[in-house]
């Protein structure tokens, strides 16, 4: 007589052990893949801001606007204006358009980038040299009315602080 061998295999409930291991090996791949990226972009990023000369640039940009807002901050306005009128800065430049002077708001656009543009103005508000209008007459440059230094860097500064104008 022949004996028959029987196996036993695991029971299998219509394979669903077999698929809930299956899911849960392609879950946990699929959230060890949606997790690595996101570490390589943290990490790109960290190189990012302190590595490359780009990120560099931005931060140096963002570090001199804020710069810039401070000073802007600190123009007293209404003395710079006060000043203007006083010395009578206001017959020749408007803020808008150009008058015999050119206005203050191209001033400002023509000096933009400038670093020595305080101490250009500065000396052109105190030393009278002289200026040519269009007709082609020259005349010494008013000189604005203070001796004070901080008055007339005040003066400077809200004129620099101006937006717009056209660079002539």
């Amino acid at each position: 007589m022949s004996t028959l061998s029987i196996e036993k295999k695991p029971a299998r409930v219509c394979g669903s052990e077999d698929l809930l291991v299956r899911r849960t090996i392609a879950a946990d791949r699929h959230l060890a893949s949606a997790e690595q990226p996101v570490l390589e972009a943290k990490s790109a990023h960290r190189n990012a801001v302190i590595g490359s000369p780009r990120a560099v640039a931005r931060v140096a940009l963002a570090a001199a606007s804020l710069l810039l807002s401070l000073n802007v901050a600190a123009v007293d306005v209404g003395a710079a204006e006060s000043l203007a009128k006083h010395s009578g800065c206001n017959k020749c430049h408007a803020l808008e358009k150009k008058k015999d002077g050119p206005a203050l708001r191209d001033v400002a656009a023509k000096y933009r980038g400038d670093e020595h543009a305080q101490e250009k103005l500065i000396k052109h508000i105190t030393s009278g040299e002289m200026v040519k209008f269009d007709d082609g007459h020259k005349e010494e440059h008013k000189k604005v009315k203070t001796q004070d230094p901080e008055q007339m860097k005040n003066l400077v500064d809200w004129i620099l602080s101006l937006e717009g104008g056209t660079k002539y």
